[in-house]
């Protein structure tokens, strides 16, 4: 079975993921993913045997929208995913405005975004399509994933990466996790 599909069947058992993809879709944002831990946990969950998965610290959504003229729009869809579904820390952002907070040259889409991101592992996303089906996307694939490795992106520092592995305590909820290169930890 293909990456996509182990995550879309895995998608599929985990009722509380739905809902948020349910509601990430209702607000119709282009080229718009839940990203980042909310697949990446979900498949490591999965190759360690978990049967309940980890509790996310939040809800990635990434958009994009190079046309978005409101200052701080993603305030209320904040606010909108929190009246859908209450009880979750919700991070919503226009991919098409963080080549400013990051100092690149201007994404051109959400998944160049993404291929910034500090892990190459971090760097997944999942919607719920018009359709009901889920479509995944990766910025360097989903093979290191399901090898259950942790890879530094080469443009971030490598210094970044190392910070978010050691104070995140990935290597501590997910044992069986490779850093590669090896890290001193």
């Amino acid at each position: 079975m293909r990456a996509t599909e182990l995550i879309s069947e895995w998608l599929k058992q985990d009722e509380a993921r739905c809902k948020a993809l349910e509601c990430v879709q209702l607000l119709n944002l282009p080229q718009c993913y839940l990203a980042a831990g909310f697949v990446r946990n979900l498949v490591w969950d999965h190759l360690h045997g978990y049967s309940e998965p980890t509790p996310l610290n939040d809800l990635d959504v990434v958009y994009f929208d190079p046309d978005e003229d409101s200052p701080c729009p993603y305030l209320e869809y904040e606010r909108r995913l929190a009246q859908l579904l209450p009880g979750h820390q919700w991070q919503v952002r226009n991919q098409a405005l963080m080549h400013h907070r990051n100092g690149d040259a201007p994404y051109r889409s959400t998944l160049d975004a993404m291929g910034y991101w500090p892990e190459k592992e971090t760097a997944v996303g999942v919607r719920l399509n018009s359709l009901g089906e889920y479509e995944c996307i990766a910025a360097f694939g989903f093979e290191s994933l399901f090898e259950l490795e942790l890879t530094p992106n080469p443009k971030r520092p490598h210094s970044l990466f190392a910070d978010r592995v050691n104070c995140k305590n990935w290597l501590e909820q997910w044992p069986k996790l490779q850093v590669l290169p090896a890290l001193e930890v």
